[in-house]
């Protein structure tokens, strides 16, 4: 079960590590493209994930806060419990470790830095996201992922 905290410890020293990068070498809104569609821009969101709420209009700051720390204190609890279920302890641990990493953000700037952004021309565009987030996300999946082999069952 430690490994699975030291996964999350990963993942917050990824997010952390990779946001510095960003903010210390480019400049707010430059964007370099990597590929045609995929660029690495630095951008503040104020929101959640993939810019949700992001002109809300300032409130959603302290309440994405909260959340976010209820999240990182309640999770540890819970996978703990629940650690014999692979599948579900490994999704919650990349959920624990993406909201601790958007946390500190929250917490240190009043923002989240977010920096991957991936579109296609003018058809497809991807609000920018960062480490925490995908790992939010991927961790979600895991969890859906679970559920469905449970009804399987």
């Amino acid at each position: 079960m430690l490994k699975l905290f030291v996964i999350s410890g990963a993942i917050v020293l990824a997010d952390q590590i990779s946001k510095k990068f960003i903010s210390e070498t480019l400049k707010l809104g430059e964007a370099i493209e990597i590929t045609s569609f995929f660029d690495i821009i630095y951008v503040h969101n104020t929101g959640a994930a993939f810019s949700f709420l992001a002109n809300a209009g300032g409130w959603q700051r302290y309440f994405l806060a909260l959340v976010s720390l209820i999240v990182s204190i309640a999770l540890p609890f819970y996978i703990r419990k629940n650690h014999h279920n692979k599948l579900l302890a490994f999704g919650l641990t990349l959920i624990l470790g993406g909201a601790i990493g958007n946390l500190i953000d929250r917490l240190l700037h009043g923002y989240v830095i977010d920096f991957i952004s991936l579109h296609m021309d003018n058809i497809f565009y991807w609000p920018a996201f960062n480490v925490a987030d995908s790992s939010i996300t991927i961790g979600a999946a895991f969890i859906i992922f679970d559920s469905f082999i449970k009804k399987k069952h």
